[in-house]
């Protein structure tokens, strides 16, 4: 049976609320961001995350903005696409699954979607002794910026194949990436991944990442 444990992380004056599930012997854990005007309850994410519980690796979907934040992000939506912020929370997060019983002897994977895959590859380059793996899900892996250079841990880009401009900006982000990344496109998806048995097809690809290169050392 799948136990669910909420958390709360603490950040500044408010908290962020996330959701943690790990099954016995898991092999690592996955972080999930999700994207813009998104939440833990995003349910794209939520189904990667089950396939992921499924193949033994524990997952942490978590909210990136306080309920105050998300408040104000409706109306404006400014918070959504701040990178530096969303990055900076990330990698605040990851201490802080360091620092928990139940995480802190598992290697920690990201899983980014849209802007979230952005805010991953920034994390994971502030974090390299601690990320061990990405992922990005229709990500805008080129909105890193100049962190993509420091990322160290093994990259997964996967994008729709009817997702032609993000395809190129994918492949803008693998260039500057280099040797760590490798993109994958996924035949007949657009953006979102909507159409019948293309979501299935990015959990089982990022399974397999995960699974590999979590259980790999890799260069800080």
């Amino acid at each position: 049976m799948r136990r669910v444990r909420e958390v709360l992380v603490r950040v500044g004056d408010g908290g962020l609320t996330g959701d943690v599930s790990v099954p016995s012997g898991a092999a690592g854990v996955v972080l999930f961001a999700h994207g813009s005007g998104s939440s833990r309850h995003s349910p794209r994410n939520v189904a990667v995350g089950r396939a992921l519980n499924a193949r033994g690796l524990g997952t942490m979907l978590v909210d990136l903005l306080t309920a105050d934040e998300e408040a104000r992000d409706e109306v404006t939506a400014e918070l959504r696409f701040d990178i530096g912020m969303l990055a900076e929370r990330l990698a605040a997060i990851v201490d802080w699954m360091g620092a928990d019983p139940e995480l802190g002897r598992l290697p920690i994977g990201l899983f980014g979607a849209s802007t979230g895959a952005a805010a991953a590859l920034v994390a994971a380059a502030a974090r390299p002794e601690r990320v061990g793996a990405v992922v990005s899900r229709g990500g805008r892996p080129d909105l890193a910026g100049s962190s993509l250079a420091s990322v160290r841990a093994p990259t997964l880009l996967l994008v729709g194949g009817l997702d032609e401009q993000v395809i190129v900006l994918n492949e803008q982000a693998r260039d500057a990436l280099g040797k760590v990344a490798e993109l994958r496109i996924v035949p007949g998806a657009t953006h979102l991944f909507e159409e019948p048995g293309t979501l299935e097809q990015v959990a089982d690809q990022a399974g397999d990442w995960f699974v590999t290169h979590l259980r790999q050392p890799h260069p800080a």
